[in-house]
């Protein structure tokens, strides 16, 4: 087949963006390079540079369609633990379909100005309960680590139990010695079952308490 002459077809940023998208659903955001996405696309890397400066760029405008897309919960009036907690809960809610936003948002650098709405309310609420300034930040970061690594584990063993065949985990437990290790043994088959079971809200509850300072 003769190879193709001419301009290479004429693309918008729409095109760029959902191809974008097909890239990273299938090769995750390591996958996405511009010489992949101009094949995506069917055209050259350097067409893509009238639309786009760089992997970055994209990126950045991948975060921001989403965030446009999400909405914005109305934040608890009267309970500045109920307010943090709210915030955070909505936040991983707003995360845990698309774990490839946690891993660019993790890397501290690119940001969608629409989700500051999430530390805005959080630290609001933390304020509120009596943290200074520079506490409240640091609770913010505490609790976002905390959200961004529960959104990255269940992700990740989700995709491992969609195999669809025992893992290591499972066969190591189900054989463990009741002598050395009493404990686990004895839960035995059940870790797996119990070990998936969702705990965001103990767990961000436990944290907030824990960070707020002793009632007077």
């Amino acid at each position: 087949m003769p190879a193709r002459t001419g301009r290479p077809p004429k693309i918008s940023r729409a095109d760029i963006v959902s191809a974008a998208h097909r890239i990273i659903d299938t090769e995750g955001t390591q996958g996405l390079t511009m010489r992949r996405l101009a094949r995506e696309v069917g055209t050259t890397a350097m067409a893509l540079y009238h639309h786009v400066r760089d992997k970055n760029e994209l990126l950045q405008l991948l975060l921001d369609e989403y965030a446009a897309g999400v909405e914005m919960p109305e934040p608890h009036e009267d309970d500045p633990v109920e307010r943090v907690v709210a915030a955070a809960t909505a936040m991983r809610e707003a995360l845990v379909g698309c774990p490839w936003i946690v891993e660019v948002l993790r890397a501290d650098d690119l940001l969608s100005v629409r989700a500051l709405w999430y530390p805005e309310t959080i630290i609001d609420g933390l304020l509120r309960a009596g943290l200074t300034p520079e506490e409240a930040v640091d609770a913010y970061r505490i609790i976002w680590h905390y959200t961004a690594g529960e959104i990255s584990a269940r992700a990740t063993a989700a995709r491992r139990r969609e195999e669809n065949r025992p893992t290591y985990r499972s066969r190591i437990f189900a054989e463990l010695d009741p002598a050395t290790l009493p404990r686990l043994a004895a839960l035995g088959e059940r870790w797996e079952e119990l070990t998936a079971r969702d705990t965001y809200d103990k767990g961000i509850r436990a944290l907030v308490h824990g960070l707020l300072p002793p009632p007077a």
